[in-house]
């Protein structure tokens, strides 16, 4: 049975299209339904590539190399003198378009002289490739198609099949319930078809069932080799973020609203935030806690990995990036220090023939128009280095400004983390604390508790409040050092951005 996908394949094959393009690295699950496609429509199914030259996709014996056909010069030439109904799969093709490879824009002039030929023929030629290069003198000629890793139907599929393998273990008994079968199924979202295989066949080898941490744990490996991803696990909780109630509270509202009840209350599923302030001030830390009060998965997107040395790599990486959160998805996508990666956006044509503004444009235009659930939060520390663009309305939920603790914030934080480190709170003067910690970020003040912990350890006693005044006292703050800046940050907030905290230190 096709999907929506390949149905659209399915009718751009039937209207005769000359030339498509697949983006996909799941070889495997399209040459399945090129085939259903190719069966449906009465045609052959030819693949190609350049260690085999032309042979049948659908040979049940391996077949021999067909040598005269490994150039993909004389591929070309032999797919323009066949006749027959056919598609024709030209897999890894993409690379003989680019100009690293010396004979590029003979193939490239060749594909549009078969792209003519076609038109009035029965046969289509469909290129494959992980990855999306086009040169532009094809893109006039040639239809891209985005097809998406498996979905729940297709990975449902894939799980009755190897728990149909366990039945037929001696003594082994596997009760699967519905409310487990969906979280293995929800933690092998992202997977391609292929390592959602290999994960649930060493479940079965190794462990006889199916463990939700197992699954996680592979696709934690697969998703860090897509370069720009890391998969976290979502361990802070909202209760270890000091202060910040307004922000906590709005995102405490939202918790339900990716589920199908809010669709049908109306409610579309949130965007995401811009968290813009002072370093130090729990930016990052709201961004972890948020996928552990939704219970989902949370992304770090690394804009710096991003960039890479090949022309056209960065764009493509940001593509695949997103294309992965989104079949991962309800997710949170975190990306931290924004401005970093996407300072250079205005001047991009001078420094670097306009990489960052494609990338950035890429990245802007999906935030605006993205219809999966992946809620983005995106931390700033220099606003004056963040593309305005991405401060317009409709690229986020609402944007966020994350100011230095007040003095009952800062009271909180020393209460965070002298619970944390295992000590009970009433034993310390925590209002001297919060007094003499003014100006001290949620970071600082945690440092100042470690710092006083490791005197006290070298002393073989037990932390007091002296000994945190003693680190606080030793400690120059952010605030001091980087006056100027801060003040620059609480104007440029002042009507442009909502006060995560209503008790934030003025």
């Amino acid at each position: 049975m096709l999907d929506q996908q390949m149905k659209e394949i399915d009718v751009l094959i039937r209207a005769r299209y000359s030339l498509l393009y697949v983006v996909s690295p799941e070889e495997n699950r399209v040459t399945r339904a090129l085939a259903e496609i190719a069966h449906r429509e009465g045609k052959r199914l030819l693949a190609w590539t350049e260690t085999m030259g032309l042979y049948s996709a659908l040979a049940q014996v391996p077949p021999e190399p067909d040598e005269a056909t490994t150039d993909p010069i004389a591929a070309l030439e032999k797919i323009r003198l066949r006749e027959e109904p056919a598609i024709y799969l030209l897999k890894d093709f993409p690379f003989f378009l680019e100009h690293r490879y010396d004979k590029s824009s003979t193939v490239i002039r060749k594909l549009r002289d078969l792209a003519n030929a076609l038109r009035t023929t029965y046969a289509t030629v469909v290129l494959l490739s992980p990855r999306l290069f086009l040169p532009p003198e094809l893109e006039k000629e040639v239809t891209v198609l985005d097809f998406d890793l498996p979905g729940l139907p297709e990975l449902g599929e894939l799980l009755d099949q190897a728990l149909k393998a366990l039945e037929e273990e001696p003594e082994v008994e596997v009760d699967l319930s519905e409310e487990d079968r969906e979280a293995v199924l929800k933690a092998a979202l992202g997977l391609t078809l292929d390592e959602a295989e290999n994960v649930f066949a060493r479940c079965v080898v190794e462990k006889k069932g199916f463990d939700v941490r197992d699954i996680l744990a592979e696709k934690k490996q697969i998703i860090r080799k897509s370069g720009a991803l890391e998969y976290y696990e979502a361990t802070e909780r909202m209760d270890n973020i000091g202060g910040l109630d307004t922000l906590k509270g709005w995102l405490r509202r939202r918790a339900l609203a990716f589920s199908e009840k809010a669709r049908d209350f109306g409610l579309p599923a949130p965007k995401g935030v811009l968290l813009l302030g002072v370093q130090g001030c729990g930016k990052s830390l709201t961004a972890k806690a948020v996928a552990g009060l939704w219970k989902m998965p949370l992304l770090r997107l690394d804009v710096g990995s991003v960039f890479a040395g090949l022309v056209g790599s960065s764009e493509e990486n940001m593509r695949r990036a997103i294309k992965m959160a989104e079949a991962v998805s309800p997710a949170v996508l975190w990306v931290d220090e924004i401005e970093k990666g996407l300072s250079g956006a205005r001047s991009s044509g001078q420094l670097d023939s306009g990489v960052t503004a494609r990338v950035f444009s890429t990245l802007t235009t999906w935030l605006q128009e993205k219809t999966k659930p992946v809620f983005v939060v995106a931390t700033a520390n220099d606003i004056s280095a963040l593309p305005p663009e991405l401060l317009r309305k409709g690229r986020f939920d609402e944007i966020f400004f994350v100011d230095l603790p007040g003095e009952a914030e800062r009271r909180e934080v020393f209460t965070i983390h002298l619970r944390k480190r295992k000590r009970n709170p009433e034993d310390f003067d925590l209002a001297r604390l919060a007094r003499e910690s003014k100006g001290f970020s949620g970071a600082e003040i945690e440092q100042a508790v470690i710092s006083a912990l490791y005197y006290a350890f070298e002393h073989d006693r037990e932390i007091t409040t002296e000994d945190i005044l003693g680190a606080l006292q030793e400690t120059v703050p952010l605030s001091v050092t980087m006056r100027e800046e801060i003040g620059e940050l609480r104007k440029w907030a002042q009507g442009r951005a909502r006060f995560a905290s209503a008790g934030a230190e003025g």
